[in-house]
């Protein structure tokens, strides 16, 4: 859960910026964008596929340095 409190003299339109970060930040904006609508299990299953291919040739890309 998040919590955002008042620096100060800080105002709605600023806490509501801090607070837009911090969910981007955390990536409760692309959890929610992706739960919006149905997905099926092989649409799942394939974007955690692509997912993990693309980490393991991140790794292999960076790690070797």
């Amino acid at each position: 859960m998040l919590k955002i409190r008042s620096r100060g003299n800080e105002t709605v339109e600023q806490m509501l910026k801090r607070f837009k970060k911090l969910c981007e930040k955390e990536g409760l904006t692309k959890e929610i964008k992706r739960n919006s609508y149905y997905e099926k299990p092989s649409e799942r299953k394939r974007r955690q596929m692509r997912k993990s291919v693309r980490q393991v040739i991140r790794k292999a890309r960076f790690g070797s340095r």
